[in-house]
């Protein structure tokens, strides 16, 4: 692994990058609470075959941390890696994970031309997602976290006591095997960084999508402008079936946006697939991309 930072649309981001860069390119885009080392796991799997870049995204790690709710709309989170991707042989390879899927989609349907191929891996298309919160069914009732995380002094209650809070928060749900003392040293450095706690909050705060209350369907919702947001290019989606953030419901009609759809499961993994079996995820990226 090298990493560097690099200027884009004026502003410093901090980026990771295995494999030659001779190889095609692979954009690994992380979620919350990660940061772009949260790739080292399944990186190396894939770095015989593509060049993969994995930048801390905007208000995470070492990268950009304006202030201001608005500067963590999708638009903006998009336009960062537009920026990166056209320093790039075009088009590239996508992969996003929880908060980074809504970023690669975005890439996806909005800048086709630098999309080759979309990976997603236990992440949602906004479409489907926000129906199934809005139905006042099991994702609305998984979803409920979203209200504390958007509160306005989450960035307070997550960071007390050295983030014991969101340490919680971090490992409910998943397999803690891989989750060592060491790297939760780590991911406590990233979140310690000045303002990036409330930054990465932001993100939440920031999206327009509504989370209805168990039992209580929304019917007024905001209109989402559907016919923009299709997948043309190849799509695979990879899945833990365990996740209790995302459920399999958060997925259904996905294949009405991306007509060209392959979905793998990953057994024996939750929301956090890529730490828990990154040799059988780089193995199912690798047999279809080689497809």
């Amino acid at each position: 692994m090298e990493t560097r930072f690099q200027i884009l649309n004026g502003q410093r981001f901090h980026i990771r990058r295995w494999g030659s860069s001779d190889l095609p390119p692979l954009l690994m885009l992380h979620g919350f609470p990660e940061y772009g080392g949260a790739w080292a796991d399944l990186a190396p799997h894939l770095a015989s075959h593509f060049h993969c870049i994995a930048p801390d995204q905007r208000g995470y790690g070492q990268s950009w941390a304006p202030e201001g709710v608005g500067q963590y709309a999708t638009s903006e989170l998009v336009s960062d890696m537009i920026a990166l991707v056209e320093g790039l042989d075009t088009p590239i390879s996508v992969l996003g994970h929880d908060w980074g899927a809504a970023v690669a989609y975005g890439l996806a349907m909005f800048r086709p031309d630098l999309v080759g191929r979309l990976i997603i891996a236990n992440g949602v298309h906004p479409v489907p997602f926000q129906r199934a919160m809005a139905s006042g069914g099991p994702q609305s009732a998984a979803s409920q976290y979203i209200n504390a995380l958007r509160a306005p002094d989450a960035a307070t209650h997550f960071a007390a006591n050295n983030f014991t809070r969101l340490e919680s928060f971090f490992r409910h749900g998943m397999g803690l095997d891989w989750l060592s003392d060491a790297r939760m040293e780590d991911y406590r450095t990233e979140w310690a960084r000045p303002g990036r706690l409330n930054a990465m909050l932001n993100w939440y705060r920031a999206s327009p999508l509504v989370v209805a209350k168990p039992g209580e369907p929304c019917t007024d919702l905001p209109r989402l402008p559907v016919e923009r947001l299709m997948v043309r290019c190849p799509h695979l989606l990879l899945w833990g079936s365990d996740d209790k953030a995302l459920l399999p419901e958060a997925t259904d009609g996905l294949e009405d946006f991306a007509p060209d759809l392959t979905r793998v499961d990953i057994p024996g993994t939750d929301h956090w697939l890529h730490h828990q079996k990154p040799e059988a995820m780089a193995q199912a990226i690798i047999e279809w991309t080689d497809g």
